[in-house]
């Protein structure tokens, strides 16, 4: 571990905190009030407090070893069957995407090839802004066939991340992204790349209309923005209280190819978009 060990994350409703050494030193306040994603969490946030958010933090280093040493890698069962990792992971599993392109507390930037380190990584994680290196974690990542873009510093580069991966002699990459101007910088310098934005709570108008016009897949997390950008363009929604919507046909087919592979049963019907569901974060910002 090295000598600094800090990691920053924006957790439920993008919400900062702060962990140093296994422990939670800080938390911010969180943007929304109430989330019907966060009440369903192995630690549920029953309402928007930094107590309560902080209660989750804890439970997630106590129960995986989040921001740690003892931090686990791989998972398998979805979390939720639209989530960024569970789509990537799908579409990765069933061959069209040769590898993602995320980012891991402990490691920074990575790119991935195996499914369960995908969901493992990416299920768990929300909102990393900056992480320490952390050799066992590396280590970790690597035994699972992963690639740490600096492991000397634990990087969070995405588009350097993309660019590694074509150096790896991947063709089909996947990268998600939380930086409007990033997917814009990613969609210009490899433009076959599938973009998936994520963490888009908070987001300005003028990014989301950038990221609406960059990305193949938005997930909408608590922004209105996003909502209101993805409706003029998106081609498909799936799911209705934290919708994510596919901005291309290759967004779609990822989508799609998620639900011919789930054994949930699923509606599918016509409609103009966004449809919003019975639960939505609130309030949406």
């Amino acid at each position: 571990m090295s000598d600094r060990d800090e990691h920053i994350v924006e957790a439920a409703g993008r919400c900062r905190v702060v962990i140093r050494n296994g422990r939670v030193v800080e938390v911010g306040t969180p943007q929304i009030q109430d989330c019907p994603l966060a009440r369903r969490f192995a630690c549920p946030v029953p309402e928007m407090t930094p107590e309560a958010i902080k209660r989750n933090i804890e439970g997630r280093i106590r129960s995986f070893g989040m921001c740690t040493p003892e931090r686990e890698v791989l998972a398998g069962p979805d979390f939720v069957i639209f989530g960024a990792s569970e789509l990537l992971s799908s579409a990765v599993r069933r061959g069209d995407l040769d590898a993602a392109v995320i980012a891991s507390d402990g490691a920074g930037t990575l790119v991935a090839t195996n499914p369960s380190l995908i969901q493992g990584i990416g299920g768990r994680m929300s909102g990393l802004v900056k992480t320490s290196p952390i050799r066992e974690v590396i280590a970790r990542i690597e035994e699972n066939g992963g690639v740490v873009l600096d492991p000397a510093t634990a990087a969070i580069d995405q588009t350097a991340g993309v660019a590694l991966a074509a150096e790896l002699g991947h063709r089909r990459i996947a990268v998600t992204t939380a930086v409007a101007a990033e997917a814009a910088a990613i969609r210009e310098r490899f433009p076959g790349a599938v973009i998936v934005a994520v963490h888009m709570t908070g987001i300005s108008r003028e990014d989301a209309a950038l990221m609406a016009r960059s990305a193949d897949l938005l997930t909408a997390c608590a922004s209105r923005h996003i909502r209101e950008a993805a409706a003029k363009t998106a081609l498909l929604q799936a799911g209705t209280s934290i919708p994510v919507f596919a901005m291309t046909a290759a967004g779609k087919a990822i989508i799609l190819g998620k639900v011919a592979e789930t054994d949930q049963q699923i509606i599918v019907h016509g409609a103009r978009l966004p449809v919003p569901g019975s639960q939505s974060p609130s309030p949406l910002c």
